[in-house]
């Protein structure tokens, strides 16, 4: 007991000051930065934050920024509309004392003509012509400023099929018809839906964004495959396995679609949302599209059956929302029609 060292620590007040007052003062560590860590790994938050992004960043991202297959066919349309109004007025005077019938329709009071795509409800085989058509611009028009070609999309390295691919296979830019051919074949063996059409084209423009590429004569037929294989895959419920490719296009192998998806997801960032007013802006951007080429949807009269079946789905949705409109909607109360006690607290001394 008379050993001043012990394991037993002293009760004493002043003992447990002195022990305390040999400890130095806390400091908080500065925080550090995520550069100091080393992770510069973009947080799923600020990615999916548009409000914070330019409206010019990413078309497939924001809504109110203008699509690309859009803006790079402008100069087409204006040259195609030129050359429509002389032949025409050309025609015309050529003709004018034999001038035909107007052929195209217009909605009266007796006859209504409609077509039958919707936003919700796209015309498979017109949504594919349009799709296939932006494709077309996008290729005609890209910029040719030595941007780099990847080799996972490059089909002298991963050809489609057996067949020799031509020494000039970079040279000449497809036509719209074989881009055409080409979807319309994999929508039609995959059975897919027009709305996958439309998130295929926005895959495909938000690649070209983040992987800063251009789509060539040497690349488009990947990167669209690999655009429907991933829209497929998000937009349908029971999608199409990478087997069932190989099958459509025979000479491919599982590994090279396998491979093809995996770097397809690492350019887009795993970024494979594509929200419903994006979607739309699509839709109606490639209606736009239609129209400026003169590739205009089916019209046809509204029928009787078509008419009933309109109102019948019009009086299913005000019925649906009649209820949230009467809570929504506010009304002023006269202080006559007031019928409702008010009590006052009262002092009683």
């Amino acid at each position: 007991m008379g050993n001043t060292t012990s394991c037993c620590v002293s009760s004493s007040p002043k003992h447990r000051r002195n022990n305390h007052s040999r400890l130095e003062p806390y400091r908080p560590e500065p925080e550090l930065s995520r550069d100091d860590t080393g992770c510069n790994l973009q947080h799923i938050s600020d990615r999916e934050n548009i409000d914070d992004l330019p409206i010019e960043y990413n078309p497939s991202d924001h809504p109110r920024a203008s699509t690309i297959f859009l803006s790079k066919s402008q100069s087409d349309v204006r040259d195609k509309r030129k050359s429509l109004y002389i032949n025409h007025f050309t025609h015309i005077l050529e003709n004018k004392h034999h001038l035909g019938t107007v052929r195209r329709k217009y909605s009266s009071c007796s006859t209504i003509f409609l077509d039958d795509s919707t936003v919700s409800q796209p015309n498979l085989k017109y949504t594919i012509k349009c799709v296939a058509l932006a494709i077309y611009y996008h290729i005609k028009n890209r910029d040719i400023d030595g941007r780099m070609l990847l080799d996972i999309f490059d089909e002298k390295l991963h050809p489609l099929s057996k067949s020799e691919v031509p020494g000039d296979y970079d040279k000449h830019d497809p036509e719209q018809k074989q881009i055409y051919r080409f979807v319309r074949t994999l929508f039609s063996a995959a059975q897919l839906t027009a709305e996958c059409a439309i998130v295929t084209l926005v895959y495909l423009e938000r690649l070209l964004t983040y992987a800063e590429i251009d789509i060539c004569p040497a690349n488009w037929k990947r990167i669209v495959l690999g655009a429907i294989l991933l829209a497929s895959k998000v937009w349908d419920d029971q999608a199409v396995w990478n087997v069932d490719y190989c099958q459509i296009l025979k000479d491919i192998t599982v590994e090279d679609m396998n491979e093809l998806e995996r770097q397809f997801l690492e350019l887009l960032q795993f970024n494979i949302n594509v929200p419903s007013s994006v979607y739309a802006k699509y839709y109606f951007d490639l209606r736009s599209l239609a129209e400026a080429n003169n590739l205009s949807f089916p019209l046809e009269p509204l029928s009787r059956d078509k008419a009933q079946k309109l109102e019948a789905i019009s009086r299913l949705c005000d019925d649906k929302y009649k209820d949230v409109r009467k809570l929504a909607k506010k009304r002023s109360v006269s202080a006559d029609n007031l019928a409702v006690v008010r009590w006052c607290p009262a002092i009683i001394s």
